[in-house]
């Protein structure tokens, strides 16, 4: 499995986002369910979002991220960086190693 760091980054104020963001919400569950994503959250100041993920190959998270509410609102873009999680604490060790 490959990790990655998804940068969501908004085009528009925060204000902005109204009725779209219980459905990124609801959509960034579905990536739970999927094993897709580990945690995910906004950033301080509210100018976007970061996704921690895993998934046999960097097209299967940029697939997923497309049917992102935000993307189809054309509200936020997605940033993708691979990464390989050398070091981790010991409790992660399932979700890292799983599948490899």
């Amino acid at each position: 499995m490959k990790h990655f760091v998804v940068e969501i980054i908004y085009t528009v104020p925060v204000e902005q986002l109204g009725d779209i963001l219980p459905e990124h919400r609801a959509f960034l569950k579905t990536g739970y369910e999927k094993g897709l994503l580990l945690f995910s959250g906004p950033k301080e100041p509210r100018v976007g979002g970061i996704a921690i993920c895993r998934a046999p190959s960097l097209d299967v998270i940029q697939e997923f991220f497309a049917h992102d509410p935000y993307a189809l609102h054309k509200v936020a873009t997605h940033h993708y960086t691979e990464f390989n999680p050398v070091l981790r604490q010991a409790f992660m060790e399932d979700w890292v190693t799983k599948d490899e």
